[in-house]
């Protein structure tokens, strides 16, 4: 597994190794021992997995808050996704700041998000699958968004030309300066 740091602390690139041959190949995407070893030691407990259908559909940007805080560990199952996490952590000095990553089948990328960030993407091909792993479980009181295209975070989706296709959650979102983040950030 190669690990790659961002430029948010915490957020990780993570690419497992494949190995391959005439039939195809096997990939270990998730392994407790290893991610301990890299001093990511996360309990998963929930599998997600959705299909996105159009190009330019847009999912986030999400969180789940305290006590049902959400760290994730996002891959592609098929086709291409640009994958976002936004600090939203009171009093860190990368407050507001994002960090994006292709994630395809081809380059078998992961990105890890820890609690505490926002989390969405947007899909660079049809019939994108999108897999992730959730520290904690799905607990709708707890669920939040924040506007994917607020201009104050400066998100570069790469929608030139396309109409983003949203959910009405995701729609009606508030701005980055209408929310009050339940994170705050703790020198650990």
């Amino acid at each position: 597994m190669i690990a790659e740091e961002t430029k948010l602390p915490g957020v990780v690139i993570l690419t497992p190794r494949r190995f391959g041959d005439e039939r195809g190949f096997f990939s270990e995407s998730w392994n407790r021992r290893v991610m301990a070893d890299l001093g990511l030691d996360i309990d998963f407990v929930q599998d997600n997995h959705s299909l996105s259908r159009d190009i330019g559909t847009v999912r986030g940007l999400h969180f789940q808050a305290p006590p049902h805080a959400q760290a994730k560990l996002v891959r592609c199952g098929r086709g291409r996704l640009f994958d976002v996490a936004v600090d939203i952590r009171k009093g860190s000095a990368t407050f507001g700041q994002w960090v994006g990553v292709e994630l395809s089948f081809e380059n078998g990328r992961q990105l890890l998000i820890p609690e505490g960030f926002l989390h969405g993407f947007v899909t660079r091909a049809p019939d994108t699958e999108i897999i992730y792993k959730c520290s904690d479980f799905y607990a709708p009181d707890a669920d939040g968004a924040v506007r994917f295209d607020d201009p104050e975070l400066g998100i570069d989706w790469g929608l030139e030309g396309i109409n983003p296709k949203l959910s009405a959650k995701d729609e009606a979102a508030p701005l980055m300066r209408d929310f009050d983040s339940p994170f705050t950030w703790e020198d650990a």
